[in-house]
């Protein structure tokens, strides 16, 4: 791959992604590659019960292992010591979160103690050799059972399993449902993911010896992480450093301050030497955040004619046993979300989010989107269904028109910009979307069950405050880029670049991105939400726009001219109309650090800044399918996936079609098989992966991808969020081709996943009804 580009026609080239050969050759460098002198090793002991009493810990054989230096449990850390979680909505409850239980347990995989000895197969043995006597108590596990009169408490020091109740309400909704033609209603569960980043969490902490606190940590947010960690600690946030190495995969999993990285610093702090933590896959299926796992009961209000008039959302969200700084997250996208594409004022939202038995929830790819986008698209499906309307024709008759933008809606947010009518034109065309009513209208009469699927969708990326960018021009005329963005496979390192050196007229080659360092760092927020172009891409255009200005004002002092007159040209400044009248960017910063500046100019030639849009970037798009599933096995087969979607100016379509593809790969988890499932009891029942099915490179059906580009008036790029886009559209979609092919049976709603099982027995069920 060559960078050696200048000028323009870098923003929306396809250029290969600069940080990949490291990576793939095997020489990147992630936590479990950090070893430093005299250090230790970590193990946690996890308890296998949903909630219990802790009767005693014995923790006498583990000590007496020779090479084992330290073994905690919870009594031996102080209650000030807890993982900090925001109040994010006024009165919410947040019960107490150690780092190591105290007392009791209240979701299977909760740490019990810890053991640091001089390797981790050690530490291993060790925390085995711990003995635990556990008083098993009532578990709950599901949420809308946990709301049930007289359900288990899954926190007994509160008094019911409510965290919090968010309500939302916009026009008059009790009008609207009383003059509806037509009231279409849905319950739909969404199942609950386990994100499967390659790379499972790890932490190494070593104190340094000016009592300075080093942390290297698999995280998506260092900044965050290194101030929860203050929090949690009561440690001066200025004294540690947090190092994101190469971080392999994070897919909103790698948010949270998880509490073996609180141990892991506690201990080195303790006893004076660097501490290593990696979990094993085991560990990480009941120790990171899940997704998902919100039921939603809904009510769409419309006319005859298929004209919506209201709509009603009640959300129950599965918080788990804890809450980390981000478990909310997800149960507020509805508050959002909730009318989707559609022009619906008369909305009331409610949201009920529950504490369980389980493990915490949180951020997983699309956040709390995916339900959103399910629950809107399944009932306008449905409701078209039920009043004989074809449903291409209810989306298009109730879209929010081109000319409406930006557009407030029905639950008091505003969309900046969008033409859905022209994603969804593009997406029919792309599909051929006739012929394929043909083919199952065909199939159909042959007996064979085969769907078309439509949705049309909004999300919205790029939140979450601001975003910090440097741009610094080093003596030699090359720029060094620090952004607070930390990449873990978004592909900084070559969007960044591509952005910066058209807009400084240089080469990439000359552009150097550095991200994920505390003390390097200027302060940031992190990557997630579909926030890097939007947030970090805008923070550096903006400091590079900077630059830009004070170069352009000491190119004039240099070249005896107006600054006025003096015009970006490749490599440099040039005076306008005479090119041959230039400066380099390289005699810039001699002058800037040599003292050859204009009267009473700083020297210097480096800009910071931070940007916030103060509101989200709503992409969308517009996706079909075409599936068959087998009448006699009820294996389920998706033979066409057409995805449009629309993330504004595209600054590099490789990218984005890289990230449209990851993103479909893991909403084929939601929709094919993942689930992770509790027992009666609340033990875990689907804990690796010989039974939690994670798809398969052959599973990937085949693609159309397409776009359209619709510019955000609201960011300097005029981009928005795409790495979620196909995660929060595709489940919507491939659901209404089941719903539609399961039809001629009568059967209008399945839950996901669409496992064969569960499809065979909706089959046999419907036939054995239409026979009897």
């Amino acid at each position: 791959m060559s960078t050696e580009h200048t000028a323009t026609g870098l923003i929306g080239a396809p250029i290969r992604r600069v940080e990949d050969p490291v990576l793939v050759t095997g020489k990147g460098c992630y936590v479990d590659d950090i070893h430093l002198p005299g250090m230790l090793h970590l193990a946690v002991l996890l308890s296998p019960h949903p909630h219990a009493k802790i009767v005693s810990i014995d923790t006498s054989a583990a000590r007496a292992i020779p090479g084992v230096r330290s073994v905690l449990t919870g009594a031996d850390i102080s209650e000030r010591v807890n993982i900090p979680a925001p109040m994010v909505v006024p009165g919410m409850k947040i019960p107490p979160h150690p780092p190591l239980a105290r007392g009791a347990v209240h979701a299977a995989g909760t740490p019990v103690a810890a053991v640091v000895a001089q390797s981790r197969a050690l530490a291993q043995d060790a925390a085995n050799a711990i003995e635990v006597e556990y008083e098993s108590l009532p578990a709950v596990t599901d949420a809308e059972k946990a709301l049930e009169p007289g359900a288990p408490l899954a926190r007994t020091e509160l008094d019911n399993n409510v965290c919090f109740l968010s309500t939302k309400t916009n026009g008059d909704v009790e009008k609207a449902f009383a003059q509806a033609d037509h009231i279409c209603r849905m319950h739909i569960a969404s199942p609950r993911l386990v994100a499967m980043a390659i790379e499972p969490r790890g932490a190494v902490a070593k104190p340094e010896p000016a009592g300075d606190l080093t942390m290297w940590l698999s995280t998506q947010a260092p900044h965050r992480a290194r101030a929860d960690l203050a929090t949690a600690l009561g440690f001066p946030e200025h004294r540690i450093r947090v190092i994101a190495p190469d971080v392999g995969g994070g897919f909103g999993s790698k948010g949270p301050l998880y509490r073996e990285y609180v141990l892991a610093a506690y201990l080195a702090l303790k006893l004076g030497r660097p501490v290593k933590w990696i979990a094993t896959r085991s560990e990480d299926f009941v120790g990171v955040i899940q997704g998902r796992d919100q039921a939603m009961t809904s009510e769409l209000a419309l006319k005859k004619d298929g004209t919506m008039l209201g709509l009603k959302a009640r959300v129950v969200a599965n918080l788990g046993a804890y809450l980390y700084a981000n478990t909310t997250t997800p149960t507020q996208r509805m508050m959002g979300m909730a009318p989707g594409c559609y022009q619906i004022q008369n909305v009331h939202v409610e949201v009920a989010a529950v504490f369980t038995n389980t493990v915490p929830t949180g951020p997983y790819r699309g956040a709390g989107r995916p339900e959103a986008v399910l629950n809107i698209e399944r009932l306008v499906d449905k409701a078209a269904r039920e009043l004989g309307i074809d449903p291409l024709e209810i989306r298009r008759k109730n879209f929010i028109r081109p000319e409406q933008f930006p557009y407030r809606t029905g639950v008091n947010v505003e969309y900046d910009s969008g033409d859905y009518e022209k994603s969804l034109s593009e997406a029919l065309r792309l599909s051929d979307y006739q012929e394929l009513i043909r083919y199952r209208d065909e199939a159909r009469e042959r007996g064979e069950l085969v769907g078309v699927g439509v949705s049309t969708f909004v999300e919205p990326s790029g939140g979450a405050g601001f975003e910090s960018g440097t741009v610094r021009v080093e003596r030699s005329g090359e720029f060094t880029i620090l952004t607070g963005s930390s990449s873990h496979g978004q592909g900084h390192e070559t969007v960044y670049a591509q952005v910066a050196a058209e807009k400084l007229r240089v080469s990439m080659d000359q552009v150097a991105i550095r991200h994920g360092d505390t003390l390097a760092i200027q302060q940031g927020v992190g990557t997630f939400a579909s926030r890097s172009a939007v947030t970090g891409g805008g923070a550096m255009v903006i400091a590079i726009d900077r630059v830009v200005e004070k170069a352009r004002r000491i190119a004039g002092h240099l070249l005896e001219a107006a600054a006025e007159d003096i015009v970006q040209a490749d490599g440099g400044f040039a005076v306008a109309g005479v090119p041959g009248k230039a400066v380099t960017w390289r005699q810039l910063a001699a002058a800037a650090y040599g003292g050859r500046l204009p009267r009473g100019m700083e020297p210097g030639l480096q800009e910071t800044a931070f940007f916030d849009p103060k509101r989200d970037a709503w992409a969308f798009g517009s996706h079909v399918a075409l599936v068959r599933i087998d009448r006699e096995t009820g294996r389920l087969a998706i033979e066409k996936l057409v995805l449009v979607d629309d993330c504004g100016v595209i600054l590099n379509p490789l990218i984005v079609e890289g990230q449209i593809h990851g993103g479909l790969a893991q909403a084929l988890g939601e929709i094919l098989g993942e689930h992770m499932i509790f027992g009666d009891e609340g033990e875990v029942l689907t804990g690796s992966l010989m039974n939690y099915a994670v798809p398969r490179a052959s599973d990937m059906p085949p693609l159309i991808v397409g776009e359209t580009v619709t510019p955000n008036p609201f960011n300097p790029l005029g981009v928005k969020g795409v790495g979620e886009a196909a995660t929060n559209g595709a489940p919507a979609v491939v659901a209404n081709a089941v719903m539609d092919a399961l039809a001629p049976l009568g059967i209008d709603h399945i839950d996901m996943p669409y496992t064969a099982p569960k499809l065979w027995a909706a089959i046999r069920e419907a036939e054995a009804k239409r026979k009897g």
